[in-house]
C-alpha cells in the first residue's frame, strides 16, 4: 500500500469476482494438531542581609531536598507498582501488532462463537468456523476505493476467516488487517472514518473469503449484503465482518449493519438478520482480539 494520505474516494469500484481459495491452504487443514498463525518473518545584598540569606538558602536547599525525595520516591513506587499508564499502552500497542504472527488461530478466530442476545430482537446466536485463510497480504484482498482509504496505515498482514450460522443460511468472513501504523495514524484514520461515515458507504464494503466445498463457496462480491468496518485506535489493526446468503443469491442494495439492525428497518438484509449476523460476529471477534492482547501483556504475579 502507498504511504501517502489518500484523497477522497470518487467512483464506485468493479465489482469483481472473488477467487475461490483452495481449503486445503488454510492455517487449519491437514492437522489435527490446534493451528498456529506463524509466518513472520523500535542569583546578593549587602552584609546585614546575609544571616537571612544563609537561613532562606537553607530553608530553600532542605525544601529542595524534601521535593527531589517526594519525587523521587513517587518514581521508585510507579516503576514497581508497574503504575506508568503510558508505558503500558504502549507495550499493549505493540504487543497487539505482532500477535499475526505467532497466536493460535483458534485463540483469535474459534472454531465456534457463541452469539448470547446477538440475534434480531435479543435471539442468540452461534456461528461455526467454516474456512480459514492462507494469511497473506492485502494485494487483490480490498476492492480499490477501499484499499486506497487504507493505505496511510499500511498493511503489514491480513487474517480471515469465515463462519456460517446454526442453520447455514448465512455466511459471515471476518478480517484483522494488521496494519504498520503508529497511534497517531490509526487515530486519524478512525477520525476520518467517524466524521465521513466511510463505514456506511457500499463502495467501501471488504471483500469476503469463499472456501470451495463450504457453505461459503458461492459468498462473492456481488452477494455482499451487509458490513461493518471498525478502525482501533488501541492496537494497529482494522476489523471487519461482512454477510450474505450462503445460497449464493446475489444483492443489489447491501446495507451497513449498524443500519439493518435497527428496529422498523425493512431491507432485505435486515430483514433476514444479516446485519445482526455482521455485528454480532464482528464484535465478538474484536473482543477475542482484545482479550488476547490483555492476556499476552499481563505481568506474572
Amino acid at each position: 500500500m502507498a504511504p501517502a494520505h489518500p484523497a477522497h474516494p470518487v467512483g464506485p469500484p468493479s465489482q469483481a469476482a472473488s477467487a475461490s481459495p483452495d481449503p486445503a491452504l488454510a492455517w487449519s487443514a491437514g492437522s489435527a494438531a490446534r493451528p498456529f498463525v506463524s509466518f513472520g518473518e523500535p542569583e546578593g545584598f549587602g552584609e546585614r542581609a546575609r544571616p537571612r540569606v544563609r537561613r532562606r538558602t537553607a530553608a530553600a536547599a532542605a525544601c529542595l531536598v524534601l521535593g527531589l525525595g517526594l519525587i523521587g520516591g513517587a518514581v521508585t513506587g510507579s516503576w514497581l507498582t508497574g503504575d506508568d499508564g503510558d508505558v503500558a499502552s504502549g507495550s499493549a500497542y505493540t504487543t497487539a501488532g505482532t500477535l499475526w504472527h505467532g497466536t493460535p488461530v483458534d485463540q483469535l478466530f474459534p472454531p465456534t462463537v457463541e452469539g448470547t442476545g446477538a440475534g434480531p430482537g435479543g435471539a442468540d446466536r452461534t456461528w461455526t468456523r467454516i474456512a480459514v485463510a492462507p494469511d497473506s497480504g492485502c494485494a487483490h484482498a480490498f476492492d480499490p476505493l477501499l484499499h486506497k482509504v487504507l493505505a496511510p496505515v499500511g498493511c503489514q498482514r491480513l487474517l480471515r476467516a469465515t463462519y456460517t450460522d446454526a442453520t447455514q443460511s448465512h455466511v459471515t468472513t471476518v478480517g484483522l488487517l494488521f496494519t504498520k501504523a503508529d497511534p497517531a495514524t490509526m487515530s486519524a484514520l478512525a477520525t476520518r472514518f467517524r466524521d465521513e461515515r466511510l463505514d456506511r458507504r457500499s463502495d467501501l464494503m471488504p471483500r469476503p473469503y469463499a472456501a470451495k466445498g463450504t457453505a461459503a463457496a458461492g459468498f462473492g462480491d456481488e452477494q455482499r449484503a451487509t458490513w461493518t468496518v471498525s478502525v482501533l485506535t488501541d492496537a494497529p489493526v482494522v476489523a471487519y465482518a461482512v454477510s450474505g446468503w450462503a445460497d449464493g443469491r446475489t444483492v443489489d442494495s447491501p446495507q451497513p449493519a449498524a443500519d439493518a439492525v435497527r428496529s422498523g428497518a425493512t431491507t432485505a438484509p435486515a430483514q433476514a438478520g444479516l446485519g445482526n449476523e455482521a455485528q454480532g460476529l464482528g464484535d465478538r471477534i474484536e473482543r477475542r482480539l482484545r482479550q488476547t492482547v490483555g492476556s499476552a501483556t499481563e505481568k506474572p504475579s
